[in-house]
């Protein structure tokens, strides 16, 4: 079986490991990217348009399948899910349909839709200017939440505790999406909505991560991660915990609220991403993307609910129903986190042997490469990469994990 994959504009080799897992299932793997370089896959399964104009993919894509005769079109990024959407839509393959990947990329379509199906959400106000920002955090109370409607990340995600932090970070949020990766790499050419940026009500409750699938009208929660970040003015120091600690009452409530959310998006067929966030006992919508979990959330899954979003992603791309399952844990705990440094250009990332090879590394990669910039709050959001371990206990992982992390040492140029 032969499968297209897509990146408006390549992003390092960060997904190279989800494409390994993809062929891994007996898949042979063709991949066009919009702009990158020229060595970046095999070259007999390897396009480079040149530049992100959806017109052009398309082209390319469509002269493609006509010779390879392609069963699906596939994404880990969020920057291609409108094109991926476009192109498959131009092929006659499975997909969600454009309107449907709009609604699941850009955050205030997103919100729009939540809000005319009833899905519960925060309170949002799309802003163009400080003075708007003032007065819909005047509306709201104070802390309210900033972010880019072309996101991702959490780059330029601030929660602002009084009107002068606010003052502060919509300034730094409005001048870094004009040059955000995720709003700079989508497809030229579609109409994807305004990009800049909302004011939130902010949610005070704990915040949980699904990876799921919409089939024919249902909605299945794979698995369900804890989010257990020590929390500040920013959202990028995160820290995840499986199988959740949420009772049957409150996963049942937030079950319903991520499908209210997601046939709302027009959402009927494919893999998701969503956060819920709970606020005075009740679950809230953060988002639903249409794509997997970035980081080690596949692996997560698998190891703690015995859910694969890899494997789904092939068969909802070929039109076929992912072996999916309500969620129902292993029993397996594990705690996870992203690599967080300074800022700076990156000379090298040393790994200790300890660490490499210890039996209770379940996630360890490093995304960072010789070269990269990194940048943090507030001019960005870069990590090193992700680590995870298993363990008896949330404790007893989280324990290891915080001493593992300690000992990975990054230099700078």
């Amino acid at each position: 079986m032969k499968l297209l994959t897509v990146e408006t504009r390549q992003y390092l080799q960060y997904y190279h490991s989800r494409y390994q897992q993809v062929e891994a299932l007996g898949v042979e793997l063709y991949v066009l990217n919009g702009e990158g370089t020229e060595d970046f896959w095999p070259a007999d399964r390897y396009r480079l348009v040149g530049g992100k104009n959806i017109d052009d993919m398309i082209a390319v894509a469509k002269q493609w399948h006509a010779a390879e005769e392609f069963a699906g079109v596939i994404t880990f990024s969020e920057a291609a899910v409108v094109a991926v959407a476009a192109i498959a839509e131009a092929l006659g393959l499975p997909g969600i349909g454009v309107e449907a990947a709009l609604n699941s990329r850009n955050k205030l379509l997103m919100r729009r839709a939540h809000q005319k199906a009833g899905a519960p959400i925060p309170g949002f106000r799309y802003v163009t200017e400080l003075a708007q920002a003032r007065d819909a955090a005047r509306e709201f109370g104070y802390p309210v939440i900033v972010k880019p409607t072309l996101g991702a990340g959490s780059h330029f995600v601030f929660k602002c505790d009084d009107e002068a932090e606010l003052t502060e970070r919509y300034e730094q949020a409005a001048a870094g999406i004009r040059e955000l990766f995720w709003a700079t790499s989508e497809a030229e050419g579609v109409d994807l909505g305004p990009n800049g940026l909302l004011v939130e009500s902010f949610l005070d409750g704990k915040e949980y991560l699904m990876e799921a699938v919409a089939w024919d009208g249902e909605v299945y929660l794979g698995s369900v991660v804890d989010r257990i970040t020590a929390e500040g003015g920013t959202f990028d120091d995160d820290v995840h915990h499986a199988p959740t600690s949420m009772s049957r009452e409150d996963l049942a409530a937030v079950h319903e609220v991520v499908k209210a959310g997601a046939l709302a998006q027009g959402l009927r067929r494919g893999v998701m991403h969503a956060e819920v966030r709970f606020h005075r006992g009740k679950p809230y919508l953060l988002e639903i993307a249409a794509r997997v979990g970035g980081g080690g959330l596949d692996e997560i899954a698998r190891l703690t609910a015995d859910h694969d979003p890899i494997a789904a992603v092939v068969d909802v791309a070929v039109g076929r129903r992912p072996d999916v399952r309500h969620f129902r844990p292993t029993g397996t705990h594990i705690t996870a986190m992203c690599l967080i440094s300074e800022a700076g250009v990156v000379d090298r990332v040393v790994v200790p042997e300890e660490v490499e090879r210890s039996d209770r590394v379940f996630l360890l990669k490093i995304t960072a490469r010789p070269g990269d910039v990194i940048r943090r709050p507030p001019d960005g959001n870069t990590i090193l990469g992700f680590l995870g371990t298993t363990g008896e206990s949330e404790q007893d992982a989280f324990a290891l994990m915080t001493e593992y992390a300690s000992k990975i040492r990054v230099e700078f140029r």
